[in-house]
């Protein structure tokens, strides 16, 4: 093992490290939670296909056989969000072609732009920049999360730098249709009993993940069946 992996390996530990710290501490407080995914959810069963992954759900990559499918409900804002991305990342590249990866929003009400950072991704990907604003979300979070002020400035800035058709995005960002795009990803994240971000589901179940080697295990024993 080279010198240069065993740090990346490392540095993937410590992420997955603190997203098992930050967790307990994005927590939305206005869960009402679908009883009976509640239920199969305390009896072992898969969540609802038809709810977990809708016909417009972003697919970060797909796998043609459909075998495995990996779907986080996650929040722009969140700290352990942006820990858990690179291993998220990594792992996509890993599972290139064989695992599913979904991604749908779940901001936290408590998190001043967690909302606005959402429907700036979704603006984005009308014109084909999702994975590119997403990108960007993560990687500068540190400038703009954590604060009660808003960050429209900013965020109109990334459009900017990537890009964009300003004037369409413009009516995109603050077309109602955009946030209520968003909303429908949290409802099915507060039915599925989502409390927090990141939640993971890999195959309809909600494994216990304090470590990549956690989520590597949950992914190889689906695609074993």
């Amino acid at each position: 093992m080279t010198k240069n992996l065993k740090i990346s390996l490392a540095l993937v530990a410590i992420a997955m490290a603190v997203v098992a710290a930050l967790l307990a501490a994005n927590r939305t407080p206005d869960v009402s939670t679908d009883a009976s995914a509640q239920a199969d959810a305390g009896q072992g069963k898969a969540a609802p296909a038809s709810v977990l992954v809708r016909p417009d759900s972003h697919r970060l990559s797909t796998a043609k056989d459909g075998k495995v499918t990996v779907v986080e409900f996650l929040d722009l804002e969140c700290e352990s969000c942006r820990a858990a991305f690179p291993v998220v990342e990594q792992l996509r590249e890993e599972y290139k072609g064989r695992v599913t990866f979904v991604m749908r929003y779940f901001p936290i009400p408590s998190h001043k732009n967690a909302e606005l950072a959402a429907r700036a991704v979704e603006a984005a990907s009308k014109q084909g920049k999702l994975e590119a604003m997403y990108q960007k979300m993560y990687e500068t979070q540190e400038s703009w999360g954590d604060q009660q002020v808003s960050h429209e400035k900013t965020f109109r800035g990334f459009a900017e730098e990537l890009g964009l058709d300003m004037k369409k995005f413009e009516a995109d960002w603050k077309d109602p249709a955009t946030a209520k795009r968003v909303e429908k990803d949290r409802k099915d994240g507060l039915a599925l009993g989502v409390q927090g971000t990141p939640t993971f589901f890999i195959n309809g179940q909600k494994p216990q993940i304090q470590s990549e080697a956690d989520f590597k295990a949950a992914i190889e024993a689906e695609l074993a069946k």
